[in-house]
């Protein structure tokens, strides 16, 4: 009876046991399959170390092994000399190109062992040098090292954005931008560190970790470009290309104390730089130069503007840069605002527009105020849900294989969020944090392409009406606030927010720069005590606590011109440039 009973039992059980036999089998082949995964991660992400820890080597092999042929050279007088002095020295034959590259390679290692801002050596460098100088007619930028943002694309060589998913990929050939550099006879030498995935204003990826601010090392240098801000700010290079899409170059800028500008959108090309999302149209992504000073920023632009770029890119507009409107003495009318009423900026830069303000009146221009038109729209339905018009879900397929960074973790974490889920808590979220809530919904992006259709029309229609009441106060450019000071390190990825100050100018898709004009004082810090923001929320708790112990760093302003007005907008820097220097407050 009992043979009976467990012969009819007998194949039932075995169906469940081979269930639960394949059920542990496709759980263990996941988990294999998973470690396998973050095995190699880890084993590329070594290698890529490797890899920048000979680079470093190789710049400091070339330092001594140009100290023991041409002996000491006076590399202080060398990096304190102005872009513009050191190009005509350069051609004039006082200076030699392989002594300011040594010396220029040599500081560029001493200030990343202190921040980490180089990720890669282009140790062709010195062979570029010896082309430049057999050119029959020296160019522009003549023996001029420089720097270049990881995203610009270099042949032989990664442009990682932090990602291992880019490691390995080297360039076939090299961007449009530097080819016509070298036309110029500048000498690319470096690559710069980036934040993973280039969305975030800090700088920190899982492949080379975290640059520092080089005033203050507890501080974020900011981002996207924020290896070229360090590495410029701690003297290891005079002159970089970074680039900008919610405020990439501007951020660092401000953050580290340099300038920093944003052309239109197709005034420079493009072309050959790397990007975590192609396709995205809503924020116009653009390469600009960051330097030290404005001249140095004019100069690259009048550089770079010329027939080798408009032939190697034919989509860019043939347009010279005109210097009879940078070097203008006519008076200008300038509009201001000191808040935007949507981020209550930090007291030092407030006091920072309203003390500029005050300077140029002096210096005999005319400012009148200007309110921004429906900013909140703007940034959230505009800007936000076009550049996540997909869910995010292109910028989260590059993090598969990766390791996340800890400062984008609640970033991503928002990012893997499915829409519906979205909406759901944005709805519970608004009666308490009305702005977050807006912010978290606009992250669902759009549903269809006849709703993207619809928001590149509603894009379409904010520039007009920007452009109206632009062209009802007869303004000639805009200085308006900027992200300042710099960052606790960790904090912009808990505050996406912070590109409120900039992103509106890449959906207008105007020419937008950055510069110092003071310092965080005493006062400024203990103002920031009694800060509530507008909305005394989230966010601008953790505002507080992403700025303080600021005293002594960088504060910026920003100014912006109409579309295709690059030579407007610079001339309205160098105005603010020379007033905030006469006036001793610059840092």
């Amino acid at each position: 009876m009992l043979l009976k009973i467990l012969c009819y039992l007998l194949p039932e059980f075995l169906v469940d046991l081979t269930f639960v036999t394949l059920l542990l089998g496709l759980v263990g082949t996941v988990l294999v399959l998973r470690w396998m995964s973050e095995k190699r991660t880890k084993i590329k992400i070594e290698r890529a170390k490797t890899q920048r820890d000979s680079a470093l080597e190789m710049m400091e092999k070339m330092t001594l092994r140009c100290k023991t042929r041409h002996g000491h050279t006076d590399s202080s007088r060398i990096l304190s000399l102005p872009l513009a002095e050191l190009v005509e020295e350069l051609k004039k034959g006082s200076l030699s190109p392989e002594a300011v590259l040594h010396v220029y390679v040599e500081k560029a290692l001493e200030v990343t062992k202190e921040v980490n801002c180089v990720t890669d050596f282009l140790a062709d460098c010195e062979t570029q040098l010896q082309e430049v100088k057999k050119q029959q007619e020296k160019g522009l930028l003549y023996g001029v090292p420089i720097s270049l943002k990881d995203d610009v694309g270099y042949k032989g060589h990664n442009s990682t954005l932090g990602l291992v998913h880019f490691l390995g990929v080297d360039e076939a050939v090299d961007s449009v931008i530097v080819q016509v550099l070298k036309k110029q006879g500048a000498i690319p030498f470096v690559k710069t560190n980036v934040p993973q995935s280039l969305i975030n204003f800090d700088c920190s990826n899982s492949i080379y970790g975290q640059t520092l601010n080089p005033h203050n090392h507890k501080k974020t240098c900011g981002g996207s470009s924020g290896g070229e801000g360090a590495l410029i700010a701690g003297g290891g290079t005079i002159l970089g290309v970074g680039s900008d899409v919610l405020g990439s170059i501007r951020m660092p800028s401000s953050f580290c104390g340099i300038c920093g500008f944003k052309p239109s959108g197709d005034r420079l090309s493009a072309r050959g730089f790397c990007s975590p999302v192609s396709g995205m149209k809503s924020a116009v992504s653009m390469p600009g130069p960051m330097a030290r000073d404005v001249d140095s920023l004019a100069l690259f632009m009048k550089a770079v503007l010329c027939d080798d770029l408009f032939q190697l890119d034919p989509t860019v507009p043939p347009v010279p840069f005109k210097d009879e409107i940078y070097n203008s003495s006519k008076r200008l009318t300038i509009g201001f605002f000191d808040t935007d009423g949507y981020f209550l900026p930090h007291p030092s830069m407030r006091r920072a527009i309203q003390e500029t303000k005050t300077l140029l009146e002096e210096a005999g221009h005319t400012l009148v105020p200007f309110t921004p038109p429906r900013i909140e729209y703007a940034l959230n339905e505009l800007c936000l849900r076009g550049f996540f018009a997909d869910g995010g879900t292109t910028l989260v397929d590059k993090f598969k294989c990766d390791i996340v960074d800890p400062n984008l973790k609640q970033q991503i974490f928002l990012y893997n969020i499915p829409n519906i889920v979205k909406k759901i808590v944005s709805i519970f979220m608004r009666p308490m944090f009305p702005r977050i809530a807006n912010h978290l919904e606009a992250h669902c992006g759009v549903g269809s392409v006849k709703d993207l259709w619809k928001h590149y029309t509603a894009i379409k229609e904010y520039r007009c009406n920007f452009i109206n009441e632009w062209k009802k106060l007869g303004l000639d450019a805009l200085l308006c606030p900027m992200l300042s000071p710099a960052f606790n390190i960790g904090h912009p990825g808990k505050l996406f927010a912070g590109f409120s100050f900039t992103m509106l100018y890449n959906i207008l898709n105007f020419p937008a720069g950055v510069l110092p004009v003071t310092t965080v004082t005493p006062e400024d810090e203990e103002e920031l005590k009694h800060y509530k923001g507008y909305y005394n929320d989230l966010w601008d708790k953790e505002f507080i606590k992403g700025v303080e112990g600021g005293v002594g760093l960088p504060v910026s302003v920003q100014c912006v011109a109409l579309q295709w007005q690059e030579e407007q907008c610079l001339r309205l820097m160098k105005e603010v440039e020379t007033v905030s220097r006469g006036h001793k407050i610059h840092p």
